[in-house]
């Protein structure tokens, strides 16, 4: 039963921080942690954890397919070189940095490069958490795409560092870049046949469960891929993930696709959560056998707490100075029109900078060492402190530091969706009677029609910032009236079913209708 009560625990303490994190004023991610704290209380989850395997392969699936999925994959082109610098390269000069600093301290190299490969990677995931949608588009969509890269990035650097670790392979240059390229080229590869295959399949389900089973595999399959051809399985569902992001719009039912986004935004907020509050139970443990000198190095705590003190430290410093250095260099090299356009200050950086938190691929890959290695409750505790200070020192500073890097308002997004839906009304406008014929409809359906594309056109045209333009003012009036009548509808279905009037199949066949109408015209109004 403890499987069972796990789990309750873990969903139960996800909800709780979500509640509570607001009215305290705390970040959520970090409040998950002291939950998962508060739990060793408990005698029964005292030492509590899931099979190391299962963290990476459980959580970095999914929750690297739906950030691919919901990224911008025309901003990661747009920035693709320091996307590239900052999942790349940024990543072995951190995880190295890392590695030398804690090695100073008394560390093996082994360990210490475990270390820094799994504090080397950003959690974008944990700056969205944080940040509350303060940080700057371009940042948010950079830290996205950085992300993705550097979590393939990391577990190379990993998979390495575990091999010189544990004596089992033999550490040269060339075998680590021919390492590097392999798992990435490979990984790549994997992904986009996956994907390839993956909506090929799609398209001959009719079935939306069906189907959103088959979306549920699509991540697993690609790991599973990346694993079984010993390349970067975190890149081959990445790929997966961008590859579906272009082609699903005409390839997946607009049903199917509401639930399947349903599914992954509740599934990854879970899973995400957990994670956090799986450290939480993991570090008394850790803590207990550091203490016990049972981590094979006999280092006291307080050297321990210096080392965590340092590799903080390290990492933000490293950050700093490889986005300050490279982008004095790239801007030495290419002076082309393009690339002034996209500069930016120092200020920004420092933001990026703090935005750069660890989080939950951090942690999975430390709890992901195995059970039986000696340094492993020094790499847990060292990790888990560094994730839980960058939430706590970044998280609390990062709105100040956005304020200050003075960054303009990016408004792109708000006038490509006036432009989208309107360029939308107007070419549907034009071919309605076109349209009409075809289906054979009455005039009297083609006027009616033809009246609310005149209306709606008539109100994107003025544009809907113009509070006391009629057409807008008319829109805004029938969709707060569509909106009154849906809700009287679902109060008189209820009714009817409390009559026992109706069934409750009936209730949920209309409730599901009246919703997705809701739904609808609750996001027409947040957009204009």
């Amino acid at each position: 039963m403890l499987g069972l009560e796990l789990v309750v625990a873990l969903g139960a303490a996800v909800v709780v921080a979500s509640l509570l994190a607001p009215r305290i004023r705390i970040t959520q991610p970090l409040l998950l942690v002291i939950l998962g704290l508060a739990l060793t209380l408990v005698p029964e989850f005292r030492g509590v954890g899931l099979p190391p395997e299962t963290v990476l392969l459980l959580f970095l699936p999914a929750l690297l397919y739906w950030e691919s999925l919901t990224t911008s994959l025309r901003e990661i082109r747009r920035f693709i070189r320091g996307i590239i610098l900052s999942g790349t390269l940024l990543v072995v000069l951190t995880a190295a940095a890392v590695a030398a600093v804690a090695h100073a301290l008394g560390m093996d190299w082994g360990p210490a490069w475990i270390i820094g490969a799994a504090l080397a990677p950003t959690d974008a995931t944990a700056v969205a958490a944080i940040a509350h949608g303060l940080l700057p588009r371009r940042q948010m969509t950079v830290l996205h795409a950085e992300s993705l890269i550097n979590d393939g990035t990391a577990l190379v650097v990993y998979g390495v560092a575990v091999g010189f670790a544990t004596g089992s392979v033999e550490i040269t240059p060339l075998m680590v870049t021919g390492e590097f390229l392999y798992s990435f080229v490979g990984g790549v590869a994997v992904g986009v046949a996956v994907a390839w295959a993956s909506l090929s399949v799609r398209r001959r389900i009719e079935n939306p469960l069906a189907g959103n089973a088959a979306t549920l595999l699509t991540p697993f399959v690609a790991y599973l891929g990346g694993e079984l051809v010993h390349a970067s399985a975190v890149l081959a569902v990445v790929s997966c993930g961008l590859y579906i992001s272009q082609a699903a719009p005409l390839t997946i039912s607009a049903y199917t696709r509401q639930q399947t986004a349903a599914v992954w935004r509740i599934g990854s907020y879970l899973l995400n959560g957990a994670l956090f509050v799986l450290v939480g139970l993991a570090l008394p443990s850790a803590m207990g056998g550091i203490l016990a000198g049972q981590s094979g190095h006999g280092q006291p705590l307080g050297t321990v707490l210096l080392v965590g003190a340092a590799v903080y430290g390290t990492i933000l410093v490293t950050r700093l100075a490889v986005l300050v250095v490279s982008a004095y260099v790239i801007r030495a090299v290419d002076r082309r029109p393009h690339q002034r356009k996209l500069r930016t200050t120092n200020r920004a950086r420092v933001m990026s900078t703090t935005a750069g938190v660890r989080g939950a691929v951090s942690l999975a890959v430390a709890l992901a060492v195995p059970q039986d290695y000696p340094a492993r409750d020094v790499i847990v505790f060292v990790t888990a402190f560094v994730v839980v200070a960058s939430l706590a020192l970044q998280g609390s500073v990062l709105p100040r530091v956005i304020r200050w890097s003075r960054i303009p308002e990016d408004t792109k997004v708000t006038e490509e969706i006036l432009l989208a839906k309107r360029t939308a009304t107007e070419e549907a406008f034009k071919a309605l009677p076109d349209l009409a014929r075809q289906i054979n409809v009455d005039d009297e359906v083609l006027e009616r029609i033809h009246a609310e594309y005149d209306e709606h056109l008539a109100a994107m045209t003025a544009g809907f910032d113009d509070e006391d333009h009629p057409a807008v003012v008319r829109t805004r009036q029938y969709a707060r009236l569509r909106l009154a009548l849906i809700g009287h509808k679902r109060a008189t279905v209820v009714r009817l079913r409390d009559e026992k009037t109706i069934d409750d199949t009936v209730l949920r066949t209309i409730e599901g209708e009246l919703d997705a109408e809701e739904v609808r015209l609750g996001r027409q109004q947040e957009t204009e």
